[in-house]
């Protein structure tokens, strides 16, 4: 965001709990989409007749249910717009949340995601009109055989068997990922699982599409997060919440480039020159370089797309993914702990709730509220979430500063 708009902040939090689709009788969404605002609204410290508008983003569900979702916290009459961007749903409607109050359009707005999913893999829900990864599955259909497996594991398989073609990496690399994942989430009250697996276990189970296995996959869930975004104009009025309120230095969006099917390689085709466009203009807005950040929340829906985004996202060189996982960069007492919440493949992947869920957990963590999984000095956070059709949304974010709100505020 242009530094000539408003700052903006994050100034509440809050989730549920990720659950296996359906364990929870008493866990439909308007009743997940009330407990995560109602925590994140309570973090905040304000009432909900603050909120002048509500982004609310779902992939599974009718066309209103945002409104279904708010309407039992307070039927105030303001906006409230749903958002559909496939993964990347839940940081779609934290973007549009933020550039609302950066523009000065609203001083205090609500982004809320949510999902009810079915148990097994994504599937079309349409099957009389064009599906929307048509031409990603065609693209990838001319250059691998198109398998009885997941849509997407083939997607994200496929990348990640171009990645070892090209830099000539070993499959135990993805496993490693899923390794230090599953690890990280041992520490995570909302994570979906919090078992701790040997890198043989890892690498042992079973097979959804080589080089992936089933515990390098994220799963599918129930779940919802919330989070209140305001503007500096909001904070002159309330400064009491300067205590908690975290910078969004920059948030970008990037949709696909003629290089997602133009180039022949898979990398491209889920979404790596998207994010990088993304990554580089949020850098360049943030006025930082990758090596200034601490901690990262990166949207691992496989381990191969977590090896091939470290790259993207400029955490290190273009072929030294493999030797950034072996050095143990990617977590803690390395360069960088990528995703200290356990990701997406043990947290748990509820669509639309996702981008919300990786701004909270980075919140707390530059709170230093993140308990057993406090990255140690942790002052700049990153946070990448992808979606294929295709939206990646790239989002930086600091402990605000506010020496010259206070003064102001006297006024």
């Amino acid at each position: 965001m242009s530094r000539a708009l408003n700052r903006v902040y994050v100034i509440g939090v809050g989730m549920t709990k990720f659950e296996k689709p359906g364990r929870r009788e008493d866990f439909d969404y308007p009743d997940m989409a009330k407990e995560s605002t109602t925590k994140a609204i309570k973090d905040a410290g304000v009432s909900y007749k603050d909120v002048e508008q509500a982004f609310v983003g779902y992939v599974y569900g009718d066309s209103t249910c945002g409104q279904r979702a708010l309407y039992p916290l307070g039927m105030t009459g303001v906006p409230i717009f749903n958002v559909n961007n496939n993964c990347s749903t839940g940081s779609s409607a934290l973007y549009l949340a933020a550039k609302h109050v950066a523009g000065g359009l609203a001083d205090c707005v609500l982004a809320l995601g949510f999902e009810k999913m079915q148990r097994g893999s994504l599937t079309s829900q349409f099957s009389d009109r064009t599906n929307p990864m048509d031409k990603h599955i065609e693209k990838m259909s001319d250059l691998y055989e198109f398998a009885n497996a997941p849509g997407a594991a083939q997607l994200f398989g496929n990348a990640g068997r171009d990645y070892m073609k090209k830099y000539n990496v070993s499959p135990d690399v993805f496993a490693k990922i899923a390794w230090k994942n599953h690890k990280h989430s041992k520490n995570n009250p909302y994570s979906q699982f919090r078992d701790e697996y040997t890198l043989e276990e890892i690498k042992n189970s079973p097979v959804v599409y080589e080089p992936l296995t089933k515990l390098q996959c994220c799963p599918t869930s129930d779940g919802s997060a919330a989070a209140v975004i305001v503007n500096e104009n909001y904070i002159k009025k309330h400064p009491e919440v300067q205590k908690h309120a975290v910078e969004i230095l920059a948030i970008e969006m990037a949709t696909d480039l003629p290089s997602t099917f133009d180039s022949n390689d898979c990398m491209r085709l889920v979404g790596y020159d998207m994010a990088k466009r993304a990554a580089d203009k949020a850098y360049a807005t943030a006025g930082i370089k990758p090596s200034d950040v601490q901690v990262v929340e990166l949207h691992d829906c496989f381990s191969a797309n977590e090896l091939i985004t470290y790259e993207a996202l400029g955490l290190c060189g273009e072929g030294k993914a493999g030797e950034f996982v072996e050095r143990g960069d990617n977590t803690y007492g390395g360069k960088y702990v990528v995703n200290p919440s356990g990701g997406l493949i043990s947290k748990g992947h509820p669509l639309g709730a996702t981008g919300l869920a990786q701004c909270a957990e980075l919140c707390w963590q530059l709170r230093n509220q993140a308990d057993k999984r406090q990255v140690p000095g942790a002052r700049i956070g990153l946070q990448h979430n992808i979606g294929l059709g295709g939206a990646c949304i790239v989002a930086i974010y600091r402990l605000g500063t506010f020496t010259t709100i206070r003064v102001n505020s006297k006024l």
